[in-house]
C-alpha cells in the first residue's frame, strides 16, 4: 500500500493542486491570490489523495490517473450548479459545433429545474418540436434510464446518436396524471436563426428568430432591410421558444431597437470585474421608432430574456405572451491544454431595470396564453412550412402564417399604436 500511495501522491498532488489553482493550464484560467479558501484546499489534499490511493490498489477494475482526475473534476464542477461543467476535449469539441448551428440529435434544449430533468424549449423544425414535447416537460427517463441524479451533460449525450435512430423520453406534464412517452427519430438538427421574415399585412412585418448564433445580427438586418423595401412600418418580433445562444448575438439584436448609449443588459458575479453592462453602441439603430411587439413564452430562455427585458425597461415595445423560462446565468468557457475545457458560472444576467433574470423570468406586459388546440396547430403550420419557398426569409413574395392567438392580439395592437400615432400626428398638426 505505501508504494502505491507514494506514486499516487507524488502524481495526483501537483496536478490536483494545479487544476484547482489554475496554474499552467491553458486560456482563461488565473492564478488567484492566497487566501483562507487556499488554505483549506490544502488541508483536504491528503483526503483526495487517499481516496485515489484505495481506489487504484482495490478497486476491482484498473482505472487511469486521468479517468480519476476526469471524474472527480466533473463531479466537482457539476456539484455547483447544473450549467458548470468540466467537458472532456471530445464534449468540448460538441459543444463548439452546436454554437454554430449544426449538430446532431432530438433539437432539444434541457436543464435541471427543482431536481428534475426539465425541457426549456424544443428547437422548431426539429425531431423533438413534432414529437410534441413542451416546454416545462420533465423527463424522468430516458429509454429506460431514469434520469434521477443524471448530470445535465450525461443526460445530453445519450440523447444524441446515429442519425434515424430512435429514442424513447418518458415525461412528467403539469396537469397530465399519467406519464408520457415520447418516441423521437435523432436526426441532423441544422438550425437557421431567421426562421420566418414576411409582411403580415401592408404595414406590418414580422419576424421570428429561433436562436441567437454567431450570425443572426447579420441575418435580421437583411430581412428588415427587405422587408422596409416590402412597405414595413410596424414590428412584429418573435421569441417563442427561442432558448437563447450567444450574449454578444443578443446585444447585436438589441441594438436594432434600443437606442444609442442604453443599457441593453448588465451581468453582476462574486468578483467585481463580473460586473459589466453592454450598452446600445448606435451603429444599427435604424429601428428606433419603429412600432414594436415582442411576442415571449415560456420556451424563451436567456438571450431571448435578454433582449425582451430590454425592449420592455426601455418602453421601446409591448411584450405579449407568457412569463419567459428565466435562465440567465452567464458561463464562461476556459479551454484547457488537453483540449478539455471548464465551463464555470460566473455571474448572472440582469434588465437594464436592474432585474434578475435567473429562476425568475420576464414578465409580459399583456399576457395572453395559447389554448392546447393551437399551440398542435402552430407545430402542423411549422411542420408544413419546412421545405416550403415562403420559409427562406430571403425569398421573395411569401403568404403570412395563420394568426394563432397570441399573434392576432399582437397584430391587434400594432394597429391600435399606428392609430394612436395618427391622432398624434393631426393633433400636433393643429
Amino acid at each position: 500500500m505505501s508504494e502505491v500511495w507514494e506514486r499516487v501522491r507524488r502524481s495526483i498532488i501537483p496536478v490536483a493542486v494545479a487544476l484547482v489553482l489554475g496554474v499552467a493550464l491553458g486560456g482563461g484560467v488565473k492564478l488567484s491570490a492566497k487566501s483562507d479558501a487556499e488554505d483549506d484546499f490544502y488541508k483536504e489534499i491528503p483526503l483526495f489523495t487517499d481516496v485515489v490511493s484505495v481506489i487504484q490498489s482495490d478497486y476491482v477494475e484498473e482505472v487511469t490517473t486521468k479517468d480519476l482526475i476526469y471524474g472527480a473534476l466533473k463531479g466537482m464542477l457539476s456539484s455547483l450548479d447544473p450549467h458548470s461543467q468540466f467537458m472532456d476535449p471530445d464534449t468540448y469539441k460538441e459543444m463548439q459545433i452546436e454554437t454554430k448551428g449544426e449538430f446532431g440529435g432530438l433539437g432539444i434544449v434541457i436543464t435541471i429545474r427543482d431536481q428534475f430533468l426539465t425541457v426549456v424549449t424544443p428547437l422548431e423544425d426539429t425531431p423533438a418540436y413534432r414529437s410534441g414535447l413542451k416546454s416545462g416537460d420533465r423527463i424522468v427517463k430516458i429509454d429506460d434510464k431514469p434520469t434521477k441524479d443524471m448530470s445535465l451533460f450525461d443526460a445530453v449525450k445519450m440523447m444524441r446518436g446515429k442519425p434515424g435512430s430512435e429514442i424513447v423520453l418518458t415525461v412528467m406534464r403539469e396537469d397530465v396524471n399519467t406519464l408520457m412517452e415520447f418516441r423521437v427519430t435523432r436526426d441532423i438538427i441544422e438550425i437557421n436563426s431567421i426562421k420566418e421574415a414576411k409582411m403580415l399585412d401592408a404595414h406590418t412585418g414580422y419576424i421570428k428568430i429561433v436562436e441567437f448564433q454567431e450570425k443572426t445580427a447579420r441575418d435580421l438586418e437583411a430581412a428588415l432591410e427587405r422587408l422596409k423595401k416590402e412597405g414595413m412600418q410596424a414590428l412584429i418580433l418573435d421569441l417563442r421558444n427561442n432558448p437563447g445562444g450567444l450574449l454578444n448575438s443578443a446585444v447585436d439584436v438589441g441594438e436594432f431597437f434600443i437606442p444609442r448609449g442604453k443599457v441593453i443588459v448588465s451581468t453582476r458575479g462574486r468578483l467585481e470585474s463580473q460586473a459589466m453592462e453592454f450598452k446600445a453602441q448606435g451603429k444599427k439603430d435604424l429601428y428606433g421608432d419603429i412600432p414594436l411587439v415582442v411576442l415571449v413564452n415560456e420556451g424563451s430562455a436567456s438571450a431571448s430574456e435578454i433582449v425582451a427585458g430590454a425592449i420592455r425597461d426601455h418602453h421601446r415595445g409591448i411584450l405579449l405572451g407568457v412569463k419567459t423560462f428565466g435562465k440567465g446565468s452567464v458561463q464562461t468557457v476556459s479551454p484547457l491544454r488537453d483540449g478539455s475545457a471548464v465551463r464555470l458560472t460566473t455571474a448572472k444576467y440582469y434588465t437594464p431595470a436592474g432585474q434578475s433574470i435567473h429562476e425568475v423570468g420576464v414578465e409580459p406586459d399583456v399576457v395572453v396564453k395559447l389554448t392546447d388546440e393551437e399551440e398542435v396547430k402552430i407545430a402542423e403550420r411549422e411542420v408544413k412550412v419546412v421545405g416550403e419557398p415562403d420559409a427562406n426569409p430571403d425569398s421573395g413574395e411569401a403568404k403570412p402564417p395563420a394568426l394563432d392567438g397570441q399573434l392576432a392580439r399582437a397584430l391587434d395592437l400594432i394597429k391600435g399604436i399606428e392609430v394612436w400615432r395618427n391622432i398624434q400626428g393631426d393633433h400636433t398638426g393643429d
